[in-house]
Parts: C-alpha cells; sequence; structure tokens
C-alpha cells in the first residue's frame, strides 16, 4: 500500500443551545472551507456535494443528518480503510497518525477527515466532451468506412442488421460499459489495474500493450498511404484518372462517363487500380512475403509525417489530445454528410442502396454471417485494447460511465450505417457508369474500396479535386483519432506501472514509443509492404486480443466477482446495474467472445491480396506472431506464482486476492463522535 498521511483538517463542534443564525453560519463556513480545498484530481468534494450524495454512495444502512448538512454512514467497504476513521472517547486517528481530541460539549460533533496523498495528481478531462469524443474517434475508425458496408451487402444486406445489432446488445455494448466503468473506478492503466481485480491476470495487461504495438506497425501506414493521395490530389488533373503515366501498363483503360467506346475485358485494369497497386505499393516489384523489396522513399517520408503529428497530440496527455480530437473526431461527420448528398444525386445511386439494404432472410441460416456480425461489432467498439480503462481512468469518480457507454456505442453504430450510404451510393454510380451490376464493382474489401474504387468514383465528379482533398483529409483523421487512442492506453499503462521512472519523463517516453513503432512499420512501407499489413491485419491482432478479453471478462465476473464489480458501480453512480448487466457479464459475454474465437479456428480465413495467395508457412508466421503476445498471460502466471511466498495453497490464494485500491475518490469520512 502506498504511503499515506492522513491529516485532521477540521473538528466542527456544535452545542444543542446554539441558535438557529449559529447553525446556518456554520453550514456556510464548512462549505467554503471545503470549496477552497478542492483539488484538481477529485479527491476533495464540496460539502454540500457530499451531502447530496451520501444516502447513495456512503451508505450501507441508513444514514442520519448531522447539523452542519452532512450524512454520516459507516464505510460501506473494506476499501473505505485507507480513508476511515473511528471516534471513541473523543479521539479520531488514522493510519497517518493524525489525531484528533474532542471537547466535551454535551451535544453531537461531526469529525470531517480529509484524506490527502503525497503522490502526483492524476491528470484529467479538461471537459467532458473531450472524454466523448476521444471514445467516439477510437471507437469511429476506418472500419467503420470500409468493413461494415462491405460485410454488410455480403452477409445479407438489410438482414445483416439482425444479427449486427443482436450481437451490440448482448456483448459489445456490455463489454464497452465494463471496460469504462473499471478505469473509472480503479483510475488505472491496463497493467496496474489487474492488482486490485486479480492480481494473477497482471499478464493480460502486457499482451494489450504488444498487440496495440502490432497495430501501430501496420495501422498508421494505411494513413500513409491516404497522405500520399492527398498530396497528389492537389492536381488540376488527377492522376488517377488517366493511363499516360510512366506506372501505368498496356491493359490500363480510362472507363470514364464518357468514353463509351471502351472496351471492357477481364484482364483489363483501371488507371485507379495502377495508381494504387503500380505507384503507391508498388506491390508488382515484390513477388511476395519471402522478398518484400526495398522500403518506399515516399512512403516513408508520409509516414514520418504522421507520426510527427501524432507525438505532438498525446505528447503532454490528454488535455492535449483532448483538443485535438474537437477537429479529428467532428471533421470526418462532415465529410460524410457532404459525400451522402454528393453521392445521393448520382446517376444510378439508388441501385447501390438497393443492393445495400435489400434483405435477404435466407442468408440468417448461415453462421458465416453470426460470425461476421459477432467480428464486425466487437472490433468496431474496440473493447480490449486498453483505451477504455486509460480513458475512462481520468475521468471524475462520479461520472456517469454507464450513460457515456450508450452515447458513444450507438454513436458508432449508427455512423458505420451511415457510411453505408456513402459508399453504395457511389457504387450504384459506379455500376450504372459502366453498365455493370453492383455486385461486380463491390467485389474488393478492405483499403481497396477506398483508394481503387472510391477513388475512382471520385474522379468522375464534377469538382473531383475538391472531393478527393476532402475524403483522404477525412480517411486520415479518422485514422489519427485510433491511433491517439491506442498509442495512450499503451503511455498510461506503463505510466502507471512505472510511476517512478517515467512519471515525470513523459515526453521522452512518448518519442521513444513512437520512434519504435516507426522502426517497426518500416517492414509495411516496403515494394511487398501491403502484404505485411495484410498479415498483421488477419492473425497478429484479432485472434489475440479477442482471447484477451475473453480472460479479462472470466477474471472480473468470475474471480473479482460480479456482485463486488456491481458495488463498485453503484459507488461511482449511486445505482446498482440491472441483472440484465449481470447475466450478460457472467455468461452472455464469455460466450459471445467463445463463439467467435471457435468460429476462427474451425474456419481460419482464406488470405490472399490482389493475385497474391498467402503460403501454407505464412500462416504459421502469423499465429506465431499473435501467440507472443498472448504468452505474456500464462508467462506471467507462472512468474507471480514463482515469486509468491508461502504454501503453493496460499500463493494461489493471495494471487487471486485483489490488494486494496488507494482510491482517490473516498475524500470524506463523516462520522459522529460519541
Amino acid at each position: 500500500m502506498e504511503t499515506k498521511d492522513m491529516m485532521l483538517t477540521s473538528m466542527l463542534t456544535m452545542d444543542k443551545g446554539e441558535n438557529e443564525g449559529e447553525r446556518e453560519k456554520g453550514r456556510e463556513d464548512v462549505g467554503r472551507e471545503e470549496e477552497g480545498t478542492q483539488q484538481e484530481n477529485g479527491r476533495l468534494v464540496l460539502a454540500d456535494g457530499l451531502a447530496e450524495r451520501g444516502p447513495k454512495n456512503l451508505t450501507s444502512g441508513s444514514g442520519q443528518q448531522v447539523s452542519n448538512g452532512f450524512t454520516t454512514s459507516t464505510p460501506q467497504s473494506p476499501r473505505e480503510g485507507p480513508g476511515s476513521a473511528a471516534c471513541s472517547g473523543g479521539t479520531a486517528s488514522g493510519p497517518g497518525g493524525g489525531t484528533g481530541s474532542s471537547v466535551p460539549l454535551g451535544g453531537l460533533r461531526t469529525l470531517v477527515v480529509q484524506q490527502t496523498s503525497l503522490e502526483r495528481p492524476r491528470e484529467t478531462w479538461s471537459k467532458k466532451m473531450d472524454f466523448l469524443l476521444s471514445v467516439i474517434g477510437y471507437a469511429v475508425d476506418l472500419g467503420n468506412v470500409w468493413r461494415f458496408p462491405y460485410i454488410c451487402y455480403q452477409n445479407g444486406g438489410g438482414a445483416f442488421l439482425l444479427p449486427y445489432l443482436l450481437m451490440a446488445v448482448f456483448g459489445g455494448v456490455p463489454l464497452f460499459y465494463m471496460e469504462l466503468a473499471l478505469g473509472q473506478f480503479h483510475r488505472s492503466g491496463c497493467i496496474s489495474i489487474w492488482k486490485h481485480i486479480c492480481p494473477i491476470f497482471k499478464g493480460i495487461g502486457f499482451a494489450i500493450c504488444i498487440i496495440a504495438l502490432y497495430i501501430a506497425f501496420y495501422y498508421n501506414t494505411i494513413m500513409a498511404w491516404a497522405l500520399y493521395y492527398l498530396l497528389s490530389s492537389f492536381r488540376p488533373t488527377l492522376p488517377w484518372t488517366t493511363c499516360s503515366n510512366s506506372w501505368n501498363t498496356a491493359n490500363c483503360n480510362r472507363y470514364m462517363s464518357t468514353d463509351h467506346n471502351v472496351s471492357w475485358s477481364n484482364s483489363s485494369t483501371s488507371p485507379a487500380e495502377e495508381f494504387y497497386t503500380r505507384q503507391v505499393l508498388q506491390v508488382h516489384l515484390s513477388p511476395g512475403l519471402h522478398q518484400l523489396g526495398s522500403v518506399s522513399w515516399q512512403l516513408a517520408l508520409c509516414l514520418l509525417f504522421i507520426f510527427t503529428i501524432v507525438y505532438f497530440s498525446i505528447w503532454k496527455g490528454v488535455k492535449t489530445s483532448g483538443k485535438v480530437v474537437w477537429v479529428t473526431a467532428t471533421f470526418p461527420y462532415l465529410v460524410l454528410f457532404v459525400l451522402l448528398i454528393r453521392g445521393a444525386t448520382l446517376p444510378g445511386a439508388w441501385r447501390g442502396v438497393v443492393f445495400y439494404l435489400k434483405p435477404d432472410w435466407e442468408k440468417l441460416l448461415s453462421t458465416t454471417v453470426w460470425i461476421d456480425a459477432a467480428a464486425q461489432i466487437f472490433f468496431s467498439l474496440g473493447p480490449g485494447f486498453g483505451v477504455l480503462l486509460a480513458f475512462a481512468s481520468y475521468n471524475p469518480f462520479h461520472n456517469n460511465c454507464y450513460k457515456d457507454a450508450l452515447v458513444t456505442s450507438s454513436v458508432n453504430c449508427l455512423t458505420s450505417f451511415l457510411s453505408g450510404f456513402v459508399i453504395f451510393t457511389v457504387l450504384g454510380y459506379m455500376a450504372e457508369m459502366r453498365q455493370q451490376d453492383v455486385n461486380d464493382v463491390a467485389r474488393d474489401a478492405g483499403p481497396s474500396l477506398l483508394f481503387i474504387i472510391y477513388a475512382e468514383a471520385i474522379a468522375n465528379m464534377p469538382a473531383a479535386t475538391f472531393f478527393a482533398i476532402i475524403f483522404f483529409l477525412m480517411i486520415i483523421m479518422l485514422g489519427l483519432d485510433s491511433t491517439f487512442a491506442g498509442l495512450e492506453g499503451v503511455i498510461t499503462a506503463m505510466l502507471d506501472e512505472f510511476p517512478d521512472v517515467l512519471a515525470k519523463r513523459r515526453e521522452w517516453f512518448v518519442f521513444g514509443l513512437v520512434c519504435v513503432c516507426y522502426l517497426g512499420a518500416l517492414s509495411t512501407l516496403t515494394y511487398g509492404g501491403a502484404f505485411v499489413v495484410k498479415l498483421f491485419e488477419e492473425y497478429a491482432t484479432g485472434p489475440a486480443v479477442i482471447t484477451v478479453v475473453l480472460l479479462e471478462v472470466i477474471a472480473v465476473s468470475w474471480f473479482y466477482g460480479t456482485n463486488r464489480f456491481c458495488d463498485d458501480i453503484q459507488l461511482m453512480l449511486g445505482f446498482y446495474p440491472g441483472g440484465f448487466w449481470r447475466v450478460c457479464w457472467v455468461a452472455i459475454c464469455p460466450c459471445f467472445l467463445l463463439f467467435i474465437i471457435i468460429s476462427f479456428l474451425a474456419f481460419p480465413p482464406e488470405v490472399r491480396l490482389f493475385s497474391y495467395h498467402y503460403p501454407p508457412w505464412t500462416t504459421v508466421l502469423g499465429y506465431c506472431i499473435g501467440v507472443s503476445s498472448f504468452i505474456c498471460v500464462p508467462a506471467y502466471m507462472v512468474y507471480h506464482l514463482l515469486n509468491a511466498k508461502g504454501t503453493f495453497k496460499q500463493r494461489l490464494l493471495k494471487s487471486v486476492t485483489p490488494e486494496p485500491s488507494n482510491n482517490q475518490h473516498r475524500d470524506f469520512i463523516v462520522t459522529n463522535a460519541v
């Protein structure tokens, strides 16, 4: 337990014979005194605020209203220990040695004990909106724009919304709510939080940090591609609209809406496709993963610029990143609405919308549809990456994280649905222009949908340069929000775990972390870098993070205990979670995650990119990368048991017993002096 210095700040005495005017004066004095000592990190609360919260947060039995406006109570949990004080014989003492002697005035007296700490105050969000925008920016990422529309039409169109919503209600949102509540209550990152939940599972935190690094290795490369497109858009004629460039081949056909005499064959390629594959990625210079080739200096410079923005956005903490997200989290919505209005006015847009939403109810009989729905909602909301724990840990203790979870998860799902209209109105236009079916136009998924199909559609619009600039700006900002969040999860975890070493060196630590991420991303900047991005996306993060979250839910619900967790939420929010949430945390969420893991193992994805089919050895490599992060969990369990003292049974019991939390939100313990 960290050293605490208990100080007795005030002892209010009031005689039974005092008149009412003096009583009112006493209340005002207390209010002024406590208001003046309120600290930034929320350790001290206003006297009148405590009076209001008393019945719902500090009571375990019936409370008494005393003359100075406070509600008296006894602590409801043994966690209250470090801040509690007992009065006996007119004396109060705390573990720090502070003692208050009472004056025998013959009446009811109240002791207000303030707990202070010598540790650094924890940073907090400047505004509530900073937190909400940061969470929304994290949850709404590139996957909402390219993956959801593709998954939706592939799995029955409008019929897919049914399994998607069911998986969200019973799986995604409960996990989202659980992580926000855990982070806000324990005010810790994804590593140090486990000593207050179940110490033997601390390896989960290290696994999360490694997974976050893997994501940083490839996710930012996609933003580097978008930046390359953005810089190439500042031209009167977009470079992916013509076939007369140095990178074009004989198969290139300029298939514009005005070119009715162009013959399109199966071997034909569009100028947008050749610009993406041969100029931006240059994948034709690499035969595959066994020979990646040299690093593209253009992409290396683009990625360096991206990481520079990332560093100066997060180097000072959430107070700076919370300001940046006011732009990066709101601008994409402005662009989406502009593109939606523009897409709706294009000829053939209705064909895309019908294709997007036309329900195919027979698809619901396929297991694949339910697997895709579960995986999509899980990766869209993003529990298990340590980000929600980190962001919530900077909240005030009594912040309504329940409402935040419902609002942000709803915004995320609605954004995915809206993105489908933005994408498919344009795909309908492309089908009309090419005189093809929408299915033939929408055959590509992932980044290809944005960088080939959508880029080509934009090139056919009036004011193509303007729409290209705002579209690729939107892609960059969607990615930046998620990068801010992912790295902040790692930074918060490490700073909380090693405060003595890193707390005063945050800027240098963030600089080192960004450098590691840039060096790790160099393999994705090679000529075969797109193959590496696909490998990381399929194997390095997905199965590992789902397994980690499964263990997290089991540790919280079965080891820490659902009742104890719900008591924590009641202490924060003033109400006990309903039966629906308890059932989800205990049974439904573990089954939900187990379902995704088993389906992934039973039906491993067939990985291919463009014309390159990944050989069998790459599958083994992918699983090894995934296991390299998850191995932290059993490794730490063994390490913890070997270093504990006592018999094996004593070690095991201690390893699953949470340590008392020196939470700084139990600021005042008010008790009667007898």
